[in-house]
């Protein structure tokens, strides 16, 4: 992470085969997508309801949770286009895996919990990004790229409400272990065309 504005930094790229799946079955990339992103609004709203005091979070999350609901709304248009339909509510199971790495207690469980967010909105952007250089088609590519850009500023409202909340040298302690996390996760998924 680096500077007032800081991100997180990931542990390991995502490798090509990802966007070769992706491009070899968008359709299935793009329903995958609008769950991401409804389950990302959904998380947002679930942190204002378990941290209601905390105003900062509060407002934070309530922005995000609209980002996020309009972002859904802009795939899930995408989808009808194509034709298509929305799937059945699945585990993501790189999100599973990573919340498993969170702790219990009430700061440790509020720490992870935004430090796992802005991990999860990293590896979006990279992927997204990824995935806008790969596209042939301008108008998606440019999408992507526009989506890529939101993540990115998730990620930093997460690192920002993490170092709000508790010591910047807490946060880049336990921000560098769960990166950590991420990477075996990453390293060990298996390679479909999905988000995860």
């Amino acid at each position: 992470m680096h500077g007032s504005g800081a991100r997180i930094e990931l542990g390991v790229t995502t490798a090509p085969t990802w966007l070769a799946a992706v491009l070899d079955d968008f359709d299935a990339f793009l329903v995958d997508h609008a769950a991401a992103e409804r389950k990302a609004s959904a998380v947002a709203v679930s942190l204002i309801t378990h941290y209601p005091d905390r105003a900062e979070l509060v407002r934070a999350m309530m922005d995000l949770a609209r980002e996020e609901l309009e972002h859904f709304y802009q795939v899930y248009r995408r989808i009808e286009a194509r034709g298509l339909t929305l799937g059945a509510d699945a585990k993501d199971e790189y999100v599973r895996a990573l919340r498993g790495a969170v702790r219990r207690g009430r700061d440790a469980y509020f720490l992870d919990r935004l430090i796992v967010s802005a991990i999860v909105e990293a590896r979006g952007c990279e992927r997204f990004g990824l995935l806008a250089e790969g596209l042939s088609e301008p108008d998606l590519a440019g999408f992507y790229r526009a989506i890529a850009e939101s993540e990115a500023r998730h990620d930093a409202v997460f690192v920002r409400l993490a170092r709000t909340y508790f010591p910047a040298d807490v946060v880049a302690a336990r921000t560098r272990e769960l990166v950590a996390v991420e990477a075996e996760i990453v390293r060990d998924l298996p390679v479909r065309a999905g988000l995860h």
